[in-house]
Parts: structure tokens; C-alpha cells; sequence
């Protein structure tokens, strides 16, 4: 679903899809996850947190899930596709281990973002259908500090491997990146709560960004009719 398509939905709430990847439920993700969900449903749009864990999301990428192999006979990629297919902006969650997110977060890539998309098409430049035009915004968490993180080249490889080649490949809109260092047990609280309202600013942004885009949408598919109308 491209800009333009999410704009023709103009009289639908738009719509974030969060995805979580932390296997604890008292973890400092899952809080984030449900403070950005909170702060979503603020501004009037409707959050969809998938809780990988959780919902026992199988990560490995099967032998008969290759493009064209028909991956709707597996029911759990095809239940996220359409949360996918009805998203606006695609939202990852996840803590940063040995320098890459979990592998359930890679193999939620795999299985769901990846879903019908070939080499040849991303050779030639082709956009994904479901995410072309979508925003992705991704906080994620690491024990250790992100200046330590740089300095062992992690943060880079992240930026590029994850942010940076995801929307170049899927041909997205956007990419921000929201990180938190230095979470270990014992945060002080100040600190917990600093970091919770880091969260919800990101989503008071994206959600203001996604408001944006449509408005603008809709006003140009208003002058165009306008335009028209005069010919």
C-alpha cells in the first residue's frame, strides 16, 4: 500500500503496526511497546502490537515459503500480512544482542516483511507492494552504552543492515531510529520515566507525520478535481 492508497483511506483511522520482540513481559521493551501503543491511541489512531513472543511466532523461514511457493498456506504469515497490508507505518521494538536485534525480529523479516518479494525484484528496483510508501520508525534497547556500541562498529552495521537497507529495499518512505542505552536492572525511576517519554514523543511524531501526509494527499487530490472541473 503505497502514499497514495493510505491517502484514499482518508475516512479510516490510520493505523501503526507495533512489533515486539522481547520474550520477557516485565521487560523495559515491552514497556516501551506499551507506552508508544498509549500514546498512539492518544492522537487517535489505532496501535496493533504483535507481541512475537508472546504469540510463539515461529521465526525460521520454511523450505516452502520461497516467493511464489504460496506462504498462505501458513496461516501465522498470512494473519500478519494483513496486519501488515493494513498498517501505515511498520514500528520495531526490540533490545540489541550481540550487536543484531533477535532472531525472531529477523525472522519476522523473513517470513512477513519479506513475504512474495524476489531478488529479481528488488534488482530491479521494484518496490514491495505492501510496504511501499509505509514509514518505519524502530526503538530498540542495549545493555551496553551507545558510544561502546560505535566504537565496535555494531552501531553502524545496525544502521545500514537494518534501517538504512529495509527502506531502500522495500522502497519505504522513511527511517528514525530511537535508542536506549544503558538498560540494566536497577534503572533509577527518573530515568525509566525519561526514556518512557522518549517513546511517546516518537509516536506523537509519527503519528503528527502520518496525520500530515494524508491531509496533504487529500488536499492535492482536491486541487486536481478542482483543476479538472475548470478544464
Amino acid at each position: 500500500m503505497d502514499a497514495i492508497t493510505t491517502g484514499a483511506r482518508s475516512s479510516e483511522p490510520l493505523r501503526q503496526l507495533v512489533v515486539l520482540g522481547h520474550p520477557s513481559p516485565n521487560s523495559f521493551n515491552r514497556a516501551i511497546a506499551e507506552t508508544y501503543c498509549a500514546a498512539v491511541r492518544e492522537c487517535g489512531q489505532i496501535p496493533m502490537l504483535r507481541d512475537l513472543y508472546a504469540q510463539k511466532f515461529d521465526p525460521v523461514l520454511h523450505a516452502d515459503e520461497t516467493p511464489g511457493a504460496g506462504i498462505e498456506r501458513w496461516p501465522d504469515v498470512a494473519a500478519e500480512l494483513d496486519y501488515v497490508r493494513s498498517a501505515d507505518a511498520i514500528v520495531l521494538i526490540y533490545p540489541i544482542w550481540f550487536g543484531t536485534p533477535p532472531a525472531i525480529i529477523k525472522g519476522y523479516i523473513d517470513r512477513v516483511l519479506g513475504a512474495r518479494v524476489r531478488a529479481e525484484s528488488l534488482k530491479a528496483g521494484l518496490p514491495s507492494p505492501l510496504l511501499v510508501g509505509k514509514r518505519l520508525l524502530t526503538l530498540s534497547s542495549s545493555a551496553t552504552t551507545l558510544p561502546w556500541l560505535e566504537e565496535k562498529g555494531q552501531w553502524v552495521a545496525l544502521r545500514q543492515a537494518f534501517d538504512a537497507y529495509l527502506v531502500a529495499a522495500f522502497q519505504m518512505h522513511s527511517s528514525e531510529h530511537v535508542h536506549f542505552d544503558s538498560i540494566v536492572d536497577g534503572l533509577p525511576e527518573a530515568v525509566v520515566y525519561e526514556h518512557l517519554e522518549s517513546a511517546r514523543t516518537a509516536a506523537f511524531k509519527l503519528s503528527s507525520d502520518l496525520l500530515h501526509a494524508r491531509h496533504s494527499i487529500h488536499a492535492q487530490a482536491a486541487l486536481a478535481r478542482r483543476v479538472a472541473e475548470r478544464a
